[in-house]
């Protein structure tokens, strides 16, 4: 790849990145005093994290069925209060199990 379409493809997402960062600043200039609009900014980065993860899972085993039981064991784990290393060592577990079963 040449310098110069490397140089303008950094030169982009720096660029975007910037823009996307700035928005909030321009359209938010006083302070946020809706307790609406402060609860949804406060959900926005779990449900965007989310609508990303979420796809990868079902299909990160290759079986949609190991998948499956992964994630209803860690949506298990997570509601029972477990922690993060715990509730990914749970799913893991469950999808080796399952995988042998199969």
């Amino acid at each position: 790849m040449p310098l110069l379409e490397m140089t303008l493809m950094i030169l982009v997402m720096a660029l975007v990145t910037y823009i996307i960062r700035m928005i909030p600043f321009v359209f938010f200039r006083k302070k946020i005093t809706s307790t609406y609009i402060k609860s949804v900014l406060y959900y926005i980065p779990y449900a965007v994290l989310s609508a990303m993860t979420f796809p990868y899972i079902l299909y990160s085993t290759g079986d949609i069925y190991t998948a499956l039981i992964g994630t209803v064991v860690a949506v298990i784990a997570s509601v029972c209060k477990r922690s993060l290393l715990t509730v990914a060592l749970l799913a893991c577990a469950a999808v080796l199990i399952f995988g042998f079963i199969i």
